[in-house]
């Protein structure tokens, strides 16, 4: 088995892309975007973050940005941590082939069960 890896610079965009549409999500759902509000959250320009979603994702390599969306699609969260190497979005351990990344390291890996994107606690 062999694992992939987002370049660094990748890495990096599809982290920010990721946070970008969760919180895209969070206001388009009525319910998340009333816990925000009630919370004190308020954003405007949701139309502004929209445009730098797009501007971000023209920056991700295509085939990084397909696999990200596929996944998102599939999963709703396409980047998840691991923990004791197990993968936090389909709860399957890792291989051991598969080693952590260096502290510090920007390394984001596929999840060779569920193809979403891993990232280290």
């Amino acid at each position: 088995m062999t694992s992939r890896a987002a370049p660094p610079s990748q890495a990096r965009s599809l982290m920010r892309l990721h946070d970008l549409d969760m919180l895209l999500r969070d206001y388009r759902e009525d319910a998340s975007r009333a816990v925000l509000e009630g919370t004190g959250f308020r954003v405007s320009g949701l139309e502004q973050l929209r445009r730098v979603r797009e501007e971000l994702a023209q920056t991700i390599e295509p085939r990084w940005l397909r696999v990200y969306e596929r996944a998102l699609q599939r999963h709703g969260r396409a980047v998840v941590p691991v923990m004791d190497r197990v993968c936090m979005g389909c709860f399957v351990t890792l291989p051991t082939s598969i080693p952590r990344p260096a502290e510090g390291s920007e390394e984001v890996l596929l999840c060779q069960s569920c193809g979403r994107f891993l990232y280290w606690l």
